[in-house]
């Protein structure tokens, strides 16, 4: 059986766009959609729970007349919910705030919490109609340290530009040793010169495995000079989708989301991903 896509709804206006989103995914990789709203007690004036659901099955008819998607209300915290439902599905698409967020808040606490704690990709809906349509033609993946050929982020993002028929940017950024900074150009250009080349054979090592799953795929391999966070931020602006890799907690559940996982989660101008990577 396949698995399928799985979105939370909340009916803020955040997660109906990631229900669009949802709707869209599913579509393009023909795999079932499955609605899910959680809440660990309604109070007075809290919206219905059916009515909730029925306004994003609604929403669902709109954008793919043709889908039928499941619909799931569960009592309990919501991101523990999604996590758990997560552990049998192909993804987990949140939106970039829910019904109790503040205006201005980049993050809500559900959407950060079920992007540390589960077991499979994370999609985080942020950005404007632009990326979130796909009008940018492009996906972005980050690749750190740690990572050997095949790392499930790198599927990811070959699969998703794959169905899409989009370029694929794959980023690794490359910083100066501080000892260099007062040296004669000369060297200075050198070390540059060695670093950028060590970022582009990283990547191309790296990248080799799924390239060859993938080959009509259009990638682009960038190894710019900078902090991972600032250039990956920037890359976003014009990206129609940005992924990254999260890998496991030691001896503790989770993932370790480090701070350009955190800055990209709260700041990206477009939807971003986070795959665990099983190492």
């Amino acid at each position: 059986m396949e698995l399928p896509l799985l979105v939370g709804v909340d009916g803020s206006e955040p997660g109906l766009l990631a229900v669009d989103w949802a709707v869209a995914a599913a579509v393009r990789h023909a795999v079932p959609l499955r609605l899910v709203h959680a809440a660990e007690r309604r109070d007075e004036g809290d919206p219905d729970p059916e009515e909730l659901m029925a306004a994003a099955v609604e929403r669902v008819r709109q954008n793919a007349p043709d889908l039928r998607p499941d619909t799931v209300i569960l009592t309990g915290d919501p991101a523990e919910t999604l996590v758990h439902a997560g552990r049998n599905a192909l993804a987990v698409v949140v939106g970039s705030r829910g019904r109790g967020g503040i205006t201005g808040l980049l993050l809500g606490s559900v959407g950060l919490s079920v992007a540390g704690r589960s077991d499979c990709p994370v999609v985080v809906v942020r950005g404007d109609g632009t990326a979130r349509a796909g009008g940018h033609r492009r996906i972005v993946l980050g690749v750190g340290d740690r990572v050997e050929g095949g790392a499930p982020a790198a599927r990811f993002a070959f699969r998703e530009t794959a169905v899409r028929g989009c370029e694929l940017h794959a980023v690794r950024t490359w910083r100066r040793p501080a000892h260099a900074a007062g040296s004669h150009p000369l060297i200075q250009g050198n070390l540059s010169g060695a670093r950028r080349r060590e970022a582009l054979e990283y990547l191309d090592e790296t990248l080799r495995d799924p390239a060859r799953e993938y080959p009509g795929t259009d990638l682009r391999l960038h190894a710019p000079e900078g902090s991972a966070r600032a250039v990956l931020l920037d890359e976003s602006r014009r990206a129609d989708l940005l992924v990254l890799g999260a890998h496991r907690r030691q001896n503790r559940p989770g993932l370790q989301l480090g701070m350009v996982a955190h800055a990209v989660l709260h700041h990206a101008e477009s939807p971003v991903a986070l795959v665990p990577e099983h190492i």
